[in-house]
């Protein structure tokens, strides 16, 4: 078969496997040799041949043995070149050089720069995770993965609020599979740094030096997927890089800010292998668990502030008064101790009270009804018209009722002054709607997922 007749034949395979398949795979492979049962292809990279074995071979064999030759077998190979010299790997992908596959060898060599994995934060780690009720779950998890053998759970799905521990862990994870095995090819990037590489390999003409690097890792971590939502060739890549990895049994951890199911505009088929794993939510901290990151962090701090004395009530104090975000609890207490180190001062409650002023204002911010009901319509698609209006429609009345409860359980109003915000309702209305919800929480496994969403998205 000539090389021409090879040609007209992938015009017929553009049929079979469709236009962006075709694109990708089968225009980059040449036929090199046909003699007999043999068909010999020549291919850019020793990974390329083996996805195009495992996935196109039979269209190419159908369509060959369509054409009139009697091929019963294909083979791909990589020109012979001069030994490539081993890449340059930055400490952030840990790809190391001495555990590069030898299939791999004739790969494009790759600067630094270009290899896509961030930075790991040396302060995440296991040992400084304080673990509670609400993300002992989480953290059970996260070490059955860092442990680094088979899990019955790919990928591990974190989901949570700003500052509940979802990147620590995934750091942490990294961190520690790094420490058992060293040669472990881990990546650990954001979803906004994958898109940006991917963007750019798209624009330097690079997408199989792309693809070759994301889908030969052994562990991938993805932070804050729900970034690619509404990106459709982002997320194009993304499932197939994530189909490629999972069929290779490699490790995937995923973290976003919501479930699978609530993130908009994520195509539904990535919403459906994000869920085929172990999705676990991290719950807002409770006080226990707060004061437990304080005393933590205390213990820290008197290292570099020897001397500097922190009187009783502080640490409870701050675990009442900033309640939604770790982040925010941490800096305050940094900003406390630095603080009391400079003016040579004992860390009181006044100084507290006063070194904080604005962060313990913030942390006061008065929910209102107004932001749960345009919070509530939103989630639900519906019309906040239509929340405090008359309708009795179903898909209506029972985000209604939600948004009551909230109402109800998030703010100090009263059921009259409820009652008037939902349209001068009257406040046995507002009280039968609250206990409807109250009833159904019990049996309703998607609405207590509901209500927790919403009061993470309202109290964050």
């Amino acid at each position: 078969m000539t090389n021409e007749a090879w040609g007209k034949l992938r015009e017929e395979l553009i049929k079979r496997v469709g236009r962006n398949n075709y694109t990708t795979w089968i225009e980059p492979i040449r036929l090199a040799e046909l003699r007999g049962p043999l068909a010999r292809f020549e291919v850019p990279t020793s990974f390329f041949g083996d996805w195009v074995s495992r996935n196109f071979s039979d269209h190419i064999l159908r369509q060959l043995n369509a054409s009139g030759s009697e091929v019963a077998r294909l083979e791909f190979f990589v020109p012979t070149a001069a030994p490539a010299q081993a890449p340059r790997v930055s400490q952030a992908a840990k790809i190391p050089a001495k555990t590069a596959r030898p299939k791999l060898a004739q790969r494009r060599v790759a600067s630094e720069e270009e290899l896509p994995g961030a930075a790991l934060d040396a302060r995440f780690t296991f040992d400084s995770f304080v673990v509670g009720k609400p993300n002992e779950l989480a953290h059970a998890a996260a070490r059955r993965v860092a442990e680094g053998g088979p899990v019955t759970f790919n990928p591990l799905f974190l989901y949570g609020g700003v500052g509940l521990g979802k990147t620590h862990l995934m750091h942490a994870i990294a961190h520690e599979l790094q420490a058992r095995q060293p040669d472990l090819r881990v990546l650990y990037l954001s979803a906004e740094q994958f898109m940006y590489r991917f963007v750019q390999a798209l624009r330097d003409k690079q997408i199989m030096d792309f693809k070759e690097i994301f889908r030969s890792v052994d562990v991938l971590m993805v932070d804050d997927v729900q970034f690619i939502a509404g990106k459709d060739s982002t997320q194009e890549e993304f499932f197939h890089t994530f189909n490629a990895l999972v069929d290779q049994n490699k490790q995937i951890v995923i973290s976003a800010d919501r479930a699978p199911g609530e993130i908009k505009d994520l195509e539904d088929r990535i919403k459906s292998r994000l869920q085929c794993g172990l999705v676990v939510d991290l719950h807002p901290t409770d006080y226990e668990l707060r004061l437990g990151i304080l005393q933590q962090k205390v213990e820290i701090y008197r290292q570099q502030y020897p001397g500097l004395q922190i009187a009783p009530g502080v640490l409870d104090f701050l675990s009442h008064r900033i309640t939604t975000n770790v982040r925010v609890l941490e800096g305050a207490l940094t900003r406390l101790f630095a603080f009391a180190s400079l003016v040579g001062r004992e860390i009181t409650l006044e100084l507290a009270q006063d070194c904080l002023a604005d962060i313990l204002r913030a942390s006061d911010r008065k929910l209102t009804i107004e932001e749960i009901q345009r919070k509530v319509a939103e989630h639900y698609n519906i019309r906040l018209s239509d929340m405090i209006g008359p309708k009795r429609l179903r898909n209506i009345a029972r985000p209604r009722q939600v948004a009551m409860y909230l109402a109800k359980q998030l703010t100090p109003r009263s059921l009259p002054e409820i009652g008037r915000r939902f349209g001068g309702r009257d406040h046995t209305t507002i009280m039968h709607g609250v206990r409807k919800i109250e009833e159904l929480i019990a049996t309703d496994s998607q609405l207590s997922d509901d209500l927790n969403l919403l009061k993470r998205l309202l109290q964050g």
